[in-house]
């Protein structure tokens, strides 16, 4: 049975909101059996539940209130409490305020993860002080310390991991705790899917440091009798092991900066959607949210669409909707035309009764058809204020072709688009020039700071490209190409990769080097893009080689440590699909990043790195230029994706008239291109 996160967390979250216990149902109980419940919760477990479960459905499960932990609350008593929070020492300091005080009848404490041995004895020594420990109905370790976007896509929500992996001030024990973070995040991954996978990572880097950290974590956890696992070692689970492939971003930096032209990907961009949810500027500068998950069929089946696409189909379902609705109204005898509202239904019982039944389901389709409609405007709006699609054609003809005409470029950073997006431009540009000569770069730098803009971005990419060009020359091995040791905290694949041409090395296929890498892991066959990588097997004996377990593979977990994208799961779905046989690939990463947040995540790490102070510039450079490299040299990679020259339609949506005007974009060909 192909691995499905969203489906396992729910559950677990399902029977966590009845006490620990299987519900009689997936939704419902007995009436006569349910308990009233109180939920409780800190701001990262809200988090949790936001994708998953809708408030209606806390209410089926007898939650009839919830509360954030911070907030002060009155006593409500008789009543059960559920606590589900992060095991931290504000959270258990409130707790044991809460039981003293009496709040609710029972308190049933489920915490994210493992709740630590200090942190337990600290809820324990505070419960006895406070005469409350009756009242401690049972403690639980969940290991739900992730979010489930989607039911292939999960993220550890641990914001800014990238600056703080490369922070050159970063200490050896600040790293080491960011590293066993990300490893307890996977390990409750891992635990909620009920597998214990192959790790595959290149040698180098935070990929090896977490991957290193989460073999020992498994290997520590499975030498218990009645482990986590025990129910999922049966011999289909052992034959049939899922791998996990861990990267870094740096292993394609570009990727996390480009814009993208689908549906998904642009809604990401420019309402910076979060948990599946967006705010938009309607009339009367009145603000709507909408939830863009598996409850909406627009979204599902459209939104790795290309923009202009996603005009075709609005007006295509609003077309079908209003033939549907003229049907309903002929079949009972009302007008044709007339707007379907369930008030004017006439005819024969069996038709009224249809029509009736119908009208929810027309109603509910209506309110997507608006929904999307409403975005689509908004979006063609922000298009051109912002001229997305010259930024995506310039992009892909540097990406695609390794060459840009300057003129355009320089043009384009005077031009339309804000602050985030012009330096993402240029940025792209430095990565994707296999040489960038000085007096271009004097250009580009002058131009973006005649549009005011902060540098510290493009500068850390520059300083570290060329860092990494100057010391190429003295390494013997390709596959020994980073920058700085990792001891220092400045790792990552070589940036060299990305001044490597650029170019698809599949002819014209949609993928990116790490799906390249991925297909390559999950075949197990001899690779040479993929032999160097390392391999940790938890189940197996420290001294074995493991040589068996190199696949093939049906399932894989891809893990991207420093945020991942949209881009991304696209481009494993694919591969996931296109596969002989259809192979199952969750996406996972420390947070999902649109080339905003990312590029200011770069611009942190400028600051930090004094760019700008040329003494601070030659000081880094000097410290710098000859530690020793470690890591794995990736070739790039791409993905292409066609826009269509020219669009026009209209839109009719209750006597209100919309244009959308697609661009000109003159077959311009996008290609997003790897490191």
């Amino acid at each position: 049975m192909a691995l499905n996160l969203r489906q396992k967390q729910t559950s677990c979250i399902i029977r966590m909101l009845n006490l620990n216990q299987q519900p009689n149902s997936a939704f419902a109980g007995s009436a006569t059996e349910e308990v009233y419940k109180i939920l409780i919760l800190d701001r990262f477990c809200r988090d949790i539940l936001s994708p998953l479960i809708r408030v209606k459905d806390l209410r089926k499960h007898g939650i009839t209130l919830y509360f954030v932990i911070d907030k002060q609350r009155q006593t409500v008593p008789d009543v059960p409490a559920i606590y589900f929070v992060q095991p931290t020492p504000a959270n258990i300091s409130r707790i044991v305020e809460d039981a003293s005080r009496c709040l609710y009848e029972s308190f049933h404490l489920n915490f994210s993860s493992s709740l630590p041995r200090p942190l337990l004895e600290e809820l324990a020594a505070g419960s006895l002080k406070a005469d409350s420990v009756s009242r401690i109905s049972k403690v639980y370790d969940q290991y739900l310390e992730f979010v489930t976007l989607e039911e292939n896509l999960f993220s550890l929500a641990q914001p800014d991991i990238y600056v703080q992996l490369n922070d050159p001030a970063a200490g050896d024990q600040e790293i080491e705790g960011i590293v066993e973070k990300i490893a307890g995040g996977l390990f409750c991954v891992l635990v909620t899917l009920g597998v214990v996978p192959v790790i595959r990572c290149a040698s180098g880097g935070p990929a090896q440091m977490v991957a290193a950290a989460l073999d020992t974590r498994l290997r520590d956890h499975l030498v218990t009798k009645n482990n986590l696992f025990s129910e999922s070692g049966n011999l289909i689970s052992s034959f049939q092991r899922p791998v996990l492939c861990l990267f870094d971003r740096n292993f394609e930096l570009a990727v996390a900066l480009q814009h993208d032209w689908s549906y998904r990907s642009l809604v990401h961009d420019v309402f910076d959607m979060k948990l599946n949810r967006i705010s938009v500027q309607g009339e009367k500068s009145q603000v709507k949210s909408y939830e863009l998950d598996d409850s909406d069929p627009f979204w599902v089946s459209n939104s790795w669409s290309p923009f202009e696409k996603i005009a075709l189909e609005i007006d295509s379902q609003l077309n079908k909707y209003k033939q549907d609705v003229e049907e309903v109204n002929r079949r009972t005898g009302g007008q044709k035309g007339a707007e379907f509202d369930g008030t004017d239904l006439i005819g024969n019982t069996k038709h009224l009764m249809n029509a009736v039944n119908s009208l929810p389901e027309l109603t509910e389709r209506k309110k997507v058809i608006d929904k999307h409609t409403n975005l689509a405007t908004v979006l063609l709006g922000e298009i051109k204020n912002r001229a997305l699609d010259s930024f995506c054609s310039l992009e892909s003809e540097m990406s695609g072709k390794g060459t840009v005409d300057k003129n355009q470029l320089l043009s384009q950073l005077k031009d339309k688009g804000t602050k985030e997006d012009k330096l993402r431009l240029a940025i792209i540009y430095l990565l994707s020039m296999e040489t960038t000569p000085q007096s271009e770069l004097e250009s580009i730098e002058a131009a973006l700071r005649e549009s005011e803009l902060d540098t510290c971005a493009f500068q850390y990419v520059k300083k570290i490209k060329s860092l990494n060009m100057s010391m190429n020359s003295s390494v013997v091995s390709a596959s020994k190409s980073n920058i700085v040791d990792w001891a220092e905290k400045l790792y990552g694949q070589s940036l060299s990769a990305v001044t490597a041409g650029m170019k698809n090395l599949l002819s014209g296929a949609r993928q990116l080097a790490l799906t390249r890498i991925v297909e390559a892991l999950m075949e197990g066959k001899p690779n040479p893009e993929v032999d160097s990588y390392l391999l940790y097997d938890p189940r197996a004996p420290r001294s074995g080689t493991g040589a068996q377990l190199k696949g093939p593979f049906k399932e894989g977990i891809v893990f991207m440590i420093g945020g991942g994208n949209f881009v991304e799961y696209r481009c494993l779905l694919e591969l996931a699909q296109r596969s002989q046989p259809t192979k199952h690939i969750i996406y996972g990463t420390t947070e999902i990043l649109n080339g905003v947040d990312f590029v200011q995540q770069l611009q942190v790490l400028g600051q930090k790195m004094g760019l700008g102070n040329t003494g601070s510039i030659e000081m880094f450079h000097k410290s710098h230029l000859t530690k020793r490299l470690v890591g794995s040299h990736v070739r790039p990679g791409a993905i292409r994706i066609k826009q269509e020259q020219e669009l026009h339609f209209h839109l009719s949506v209750q006597n209100k008239h919309c244009s959308l005007i697609f661009g000109n974009s003159h077959s311009n060909q996008r290609t997003w291109c790897s490191t």
